[in-house]
């Protein structure tokens, strides 16, 4: 079980988020959850922001905390779900984060359910899953996924190598912290961290 999650910056600073109490699930944890907000930095106010395997929805309300204009939070596991929506709700977000409940290839594959397209786009699959992932993100239709200047980060296993390129998406970068590591891809517009 996992000792403590709260929202670390922003409007919803210090909030507790609840948190699993199985193995079953592995929220994003605080030090890599700082670090991607420091890598996203002045990018995130504004901006529209799509997290893909939601989970508890930590990453996604700390987005909104940190002034992100939308969030959709995509995520089919029931668990998981049930978690998502207590921390909306004790957070007290409105209309700032929708939720999709799908498996995220099922999302990826309709358009009419996006509320893009997206400046920021967070993926943290089972670290197991993120070769497939890397698949279904690459396909030519996620193109419209994205903002002109947009990024991608993956978070995935640090002993896992993805390739240079995932669709019109470019590799820039790669932050690893322990086991972790964080991916950034952009768009052709999109400037460097």
């Amino acid at each position: 079980m996992l000792a403590d999650m709260r929202v670390i910056a922003g409007t919803h600073r210090g909030r507790r988020l609840n948190a699993p109490r199985t193995d079953d699930l592995r929220p994003t944890s605080d030090r890599v959850r700082e670090a991607l907000f420091s890598i996203l930095g002045n990018r995130l106010t504004s901006s529209r922001f799509l997290d893909l395997y939601a989970g508890t929805g930590a990453v996604g309300i700390e987005a909104v905390s940190r002034g992100a204009t939308h969030v959709t939070s995509v995520e089919s596991a029931r668990a998981a779900l049930k978690l998502l929506q207590q921390n909306v709700r004790v957070c007290q977000i409105g209309d700032e984060l929708s939720m999709r409940a799908q498996a995220v290839e099922e999302f990826l594959r309709n358009p009419t359910q996006w509320n893009g397209p997206y400046d920021i786009v967070f993926a943290d699959p089972p670290y197991s899953h993120a070769q497939e992932f890397t698949s279904s993100i690459s396909e030519p239709l996620t193109d419209q996924l994205f903002s002109a200047d947009s990024w991608l980060v993956i978070e995935h296993a640090t002993r896992t190598t993805l390739s240079m390129s995932l669709g019109s998406r470019q590799f820039l970068r790669r932050y690893r912290y322990g086991d972790t590591t964080l991916s950034l891809y952009s768009g052709p517009n999109a400037g460097r961290p």
